[in-house]
């Protein structure tokens, strides 16, 4: 719901509550962007995190995906298998194929696929593995393929080689 403000003489009218902007209320005064009761309300809607049981734990203090309106930010994965919680021991095809297989945990979380990511980023410690990754990458992706940035990082946590995050649109 839109906050939205209307004017009525001299003073503002906040549309949720219909208060003018001079108006005290619920211990809160209304103001001329909107009512502290009703941004508080938009406040509790924004952010929803997804904590699947069957993904990778995080090893920091993030979460594994938050959802915002209709939109998924899925947090860097790396290659960990969330069974065990180990590291995938392999060349950048075995790594990016648990990334893009912890990235689907998340999406099936949502109740989506890969069909709705919109965007991603590729960290690579060596960008001369970039045709391999893209290989393993691309069997995940339907036609068209979301946007990408792919960029070439010193050091990765835990040194894996390859770490994805992504944006997708929850419909």
């Amino acid at each position: 719901m839109p906050i939205t403000l209307a004017p009525a003489g001299s003073n503002q009218i906040c549309r949720p509550c219909g208060r003018s902007s001079t108006a005290r209320h619920g211990g809160f005064a209304c103001v001329r962007v909107a009512c502290e009761t009703a941004r508080s309300v938009r406040l509790l809607d924004v952010r929803q995190a997804l904590t699947p049981p069957d993904a990778a734990r995080p090893f920091g203090a993030y979460s594994p995906a938050i959802r915002a309106g209709n939109l998924l930010f899925i947090s860097g994965q790396v290659p960990v298998d969330p069974v065990t919680g180990t590291l995938i021991d392999g060349d950048i095809k075995a790594q990016t194929d648990q990334v893009m297989r912890n990235i689907a945990t998340l999406l099936k979380s949502a109740g989506i696929g890969f069909e709705h990511v919109v965007k991603t980023t590729v960290f690579l410690i060596d960008m001369n593995e970039f045709s391999a990754m893209n290989e393993r990458y691309s069997t995940f992706l339907p036609d068209p393929p979301p946007a990408r940035s792919t960029i070439q990082v010193v050091r990765l946590p835990r040194d894996v080689r390859v770490e994805i995050d992504a944006i997708a649109v929850i419909p």
